[in-house]
């Protein structure tokens, strides 16, 4: 089966966005360093995107409109919306967890789980996350969509690799 990766990056205090739902903290301690960090390498192994409809909006009118950031990957959006579908963009309303166990079982590479917080919490419900790639960044936001909210059950993991790079410490886990 192929590995369903949670690749993410939160603040210190453990947000995805801040208040307003904006991202442009994300950078690490110095804004001008060349260090790409783990993607490059985390996405040679990625066939498959899924995110939910606020990221995919973020991405197309914030972050690059006009041009579509991951032409390689076969992207899922999740979201109730009826927008058409494109080659590599299906638009789909089908439940996070069944739209993972279904790809999960067909070939091809690592299914990457983009965002949202949402997504991310129900496929922690159901077990569903074998990789946990955190990227903290060392901004300290104070409010804003957490990464993890409160669950029903603790999730225990187990320690990979962490790693650091223009402050930013990568942190990758799986389930224990």
């Amino acid at each position: 089966m192929r590995t369903i990766v949670l690749f993410i990056a939160m603040s210190l205090d453990g947000y995805i966005a801040d208040p307003a739902g904006g991202v442009g903290w994300l950078n690490g301690q110095e804004d001008t360093a060349e260090d790409p960090g783990p993607y490059p390498a985390f996405i040679r192994d990625v066939d498959t995107i899924i995110m939910g409809y606020n990221t995919w909006n973020q991405i197309t009118t914030e972050l690059s409109p006009g041009k579509w950031i991951y032409p390689d990957q076969k992207s899922y959006v999740i979201t109730h919306k009826a927008l058409p579908s494109s080659e590599r963009i299906a638009f789909t309303s089908e439940d996070p967890c069944s739209l993972v166990r279904r790809l999960a079982k067909e070939g091809g590479k690592n299914i990457w789980i983009c965002g949202g917080a949402d997504i991310v919490r129900q496929l922690m419900r159901e077990h569903l996350i074998g990789r946990y790639h955190i990227s903290v960044v060392p901004t300290i936001l104070g409010g804003g969509i957490r990464l993890f909210s409160p669950m029903e059950r603790e999730v225990k993991l187990r320690l990979v690799r962490a790693q650091a790079w223009n402050g930013i410490t990568d942190l990758i886990y799986e389930p224990r």
